[in-house]
Order: C-alpha cells, then sequence, then structure tokens
C-alpha cells in the first residue's frame, strides 16, 4: 500500500481511550481528521476499508492519460472515448457503450431512457443504491415513479412479489405505467453479494411476459463475473442495460460505462447531455477506463480472497461478538453485525481507527484501519487494489488487538 507513514503524538496516543472524538461516521460521510498529521514518535500504519472507491490510478494509468489521444466527445470526435465505448460494448456483449461521469447518473439515464414519459414507475429493490443512495433522483429529474420489493438477503427479490407489483390499468388515468425493473449486483447493502444466474434469467423471463426492460446497476459487475468464473456479457444477457463502474476496484480516477443497444445508447447521448455530463476532451479520462477493462479485472480475485481472510478472523476472534455468513462473503465487500448492544458500529469504528501508543508497544506498530458502520447495527469493510495482503494482516492484527480490549474493558466493569 502506497502510504507515507504518518505520526501522531504519543502523549495524545496513550490518552486516545478517554479522549473519544464526538465524531459518528455514516455511509457516504466524510471521516473527519482521518489524514490530519500529527508530530510524534512512532510510526502509523493506515488501511482504508471504507470504500474501494479511495483507489487512486497507478503508473501505467496515469502515463496512458498523460499519453491519450484526445477530440471533442460532444461531436463523437475523441477517439481514446470512442476505443473506450467500442471495447465496453464487446465486453458487454451488447451492441453500444456509453462514457458518463458518474454511476449515479449512468443509472439516472437508464431510467429516462427506457421510462419515455413522465409518470411512468420502476420495479426496484428497497436495499438497492439506485434506490437509497442516489437521492430519488429518478423521481427528482426524470419524473418516474418507484414501486420497491424487498430484497432478499442475497441481494434478489421474490419474483412472485414483482409480479404483484407491476400495474395493469394503462392508460387508465388513476396508474402510472410499470416500464422497468432495476437489479443490483455485486449488491452493496448485501455484503457483495453475487446475483444468482437462474434468477437473472427468471426475471428476464417474466419482464418479457409484461413488456418490460431489465437495467442492471453492475457498479461491481465485474467483481460478480470474476466470483462466477464467467464473462461479463454471459451476465448481461438476461439484461437490456447495464451501468458499470471504472472508479471502485477496477481503478480509474472517474467515470461509468451505460451498455445496451444501438438506439438505447443514441437516445442515451441526449439525456447525458441534458444533465450537464457531456465533456469535450475526455479521452483523459476514457484512457484511464481502458487500462481499467483490459489490465484491472483478473486482479480483483485478490480482494475477494483478502475480504474472506478477514472474514474467517473475525469469527476466529470472537463468535459472540460478530455475526456474519462466511457463504455470503462472496466478492470485496465485508458486512458484519455486532452482537454485543455495548459496542456500536460508531464506536467500533472509532477503536479500529485509533491509533495508541499502547498498541504500538503491544504489535510492534500502530495500526489505524477505517470502516464505515453500515445499516442495521453492522459495519461495512470494502477491498480493493490499495489494500495489499500485508496491509489485510495488518487489519486482522487490528481487530484481535481491539477485540481483546473490549473484552478486557467489559470484564473490568461486569
Amino acid at each position: 500500500m502506497n502510504l507515507k507513514p504518518l505520526t501522531f503524538s504519543a502523549r495524545r496516543l496513550l490518552h486516545c481511550r478517554t479522549r473519544r472524538a464526538n465524531i459518528i461516521r455514516y455511509y457516504y460521510e466524510q471521516t473527519q481528521g482521518a489524514d490530519r498529521i500529527h508530530p510524534g514518535s512512532f510510526p502509523v500504519r493506515t488501511v482504508d476499508l471504507r470504500s474501494d472507491t479511495v483507489t487512486k490510478p497507478g503508473p501505467a494509468m496515469r502515463r496512458a492519460m498523460a499519453e491519450a489521444e484526445v477530440g471533442d466527445d460532444v461531436f463523437g470526435e475523441d477517439p481514446t472515448v470512442n476505443e473506450l465505448q467500442k471495447r465496453a460494448a464487446d465486453v458487454f456483449g451488447m451492441e453500444a457503450a456509453l462514457f458518463v461521469p458518474t454511476g449515479t447518473m449512468s443509472n439516472l439515464i437508464a431510467v429516462m431512457v427506457h421510462c419515455s414519459e413522465r409518470g411512468d414507475e420502476i420495479i426496484v429493490g428497497d436495499q438497492s443504491h439506485l434506490h437509497v443512495y442516489e437521492q430519488g433522483g429518478s423521481a427528482q429529474c426524470a419524473g418516474v415513479h418507484s414501486t420497491t420489493v424487498s430484497n432478499l438477503p442475497d441481494g434478489t427479490f421474490d419474483l412472485e412479489e414483482m409480479e404483484s407489483k407491476i400495474r395493469h390499468g394503462y392508460p387508465d388515468a388513476h396508474y402510472p405505467r410499470s416500464r422497468l425493473v432495476c437489479v443490483e449486483n455485486t449488491h452493496n447493502i448485501c455484503g457483495g453479494c453475487v446475483l444468482p444466474l437462474s434468477f437473472l434469467q427468471e426475471l428476464r423471463l417474466l419482464a418479457d411476459r409484461y413488456r418490460l426492460a431489465v437495467h442492471m446497476d453492475g457498479a461491481r459487475l465485474m467483481n460478480a463475473a470474476v466470483a462466477l468464473g464467467v464473462r461479463p456479457a454471459h451476465i448481461l444477457r438476461h439484461c437490456h442495460s447495464v451501468s458499470v463502474c471504472l472508479s471502485k476496484g477496477l481503478g480509474a480516477p472517474a467515470g461509468s460505462l451505460l451498455g445496451g443497444r444501438s438506439e438505447f445508447v443514441q437516445r442515451a447521448v441526449r439525456a447525458r447531455k441534458v444533465l450537464g455530463g457531456g465533456m469535450r476532451q475526455a479521452g483523459i479520462l476514457a484512457a484511464a477506463g481502458i487500462i481499467a477493462l483490459t489490465d484491472m479485472v483478473a486482479r480483483l480475485e485478490e480482494d475477494h480472497c483478502n475480504a474472506k481472510a478477514f472474514a474467517r478472523a473475525l469469527l476466529q476472534s470472537d463468535p459472540s461478538l460478530y455475526q456474519l455468513d462466511l457463504r455470503a462473503v462472496e466478492t470485496n465487500i465485508v458486512r458484519f453485525r455486532l452482537c454485543d448492544p455495548g459496542l456500536t458500529p460508531e464506536e467500533f469504528c472509532q477503536r479500529m481507527g485509533e491509533a495508541c501508543g499502547e498498541e504500538a508497544e503491544s504489535l510492534g506498530q500502530a495500526v489505524r484501519v477505517l470502516m464505515f458502520p453500515h445499516v442495521g447495527r453492522s459495519v461495512r469493510a470494502v477491498w480493493h487494489l490499495g489494500v495489499s495482503r500485508e496491509d489485510t494482516e495488518l487489519a486482522i492484527r487490528k481487530l484481535r488487538y481491539v477485540t481483546q480490549r473490549y473484552r478486557e474493558e467489559s470484564c473490568r466493569h461486569a
């Protein structure tokens, strides 16, 4: 992990147990003081497991960006963007693809294109990123209504429940018109679960019966493909469109790709423009995307292995304190629950994120492990190219130290 060692004031660190800052870190909330540097006498290693969005482009990617041939992409004249879009379409097994600034914009464009009238309706999982974390953009910007189905622990949903949500009254003036079903793969809130291919196949058959489109929020689609050992196109044959993020585990600094049929992408270009996503010499970013698609996919298996190693260590450390299903750790996300009411997710993350002189003396090195509290008294940790096997071992050592210290404190106060 290419991070310069941080140093902290020994006095401050020796008192860290009694001077806990009143900082509650929530998902997508900035962690205050994460990179603050204090003068001190011993090094502190930081392992950042908050998200795979913290990845940084490496030397080869930066070199490709610096040397990229560019043009005006709004005119369709940026050769590097055109090359990225062509490669993406081939990878997805779709007719065309479009480079857009963000995954949120990509999902919103898909909704706008599939739902041609204001007042149309999408069916979406109640724990999906599109529904929870994208500000209700479908309604706010596109005038599209959402109805939800309950996500199951594996990220799927009951197809009978989905069928019951389909509207049948159109063009009756009282009802919206069902147009689109959205799925998420891998599923973030469900801990990086991979949607089974059998579920996607049955979903597509049901959608076809009612002439509904299927869009996949595939921000981490490549993680799903690696976990299943199949090509992305094999997963996407059950979908009409897909959004794939380049700036998570694939390591690009920005950008997502929206794939679909040629007519769909032509309409998506118009939606991208009105949302402010028409970039000019975007080849500088697209060059990073080409490296991401061609060179960064296979290494995702390393992230999956490191995540599973940490998950095993959680249960070995204290099965009565940490709860998770090892079988559900399929990719690079570990989501676990805290079973002791006295230890909240916020306090656990704070303990993992502190570095103390006492810890340095005990372990030989002080380590800060950054994580986020998540939904339902859980904690989320995400592995990525910035976290090596060595970093994972340090995170495990920190976990054992925090667990031991908490148990000792609990016994003293019993």
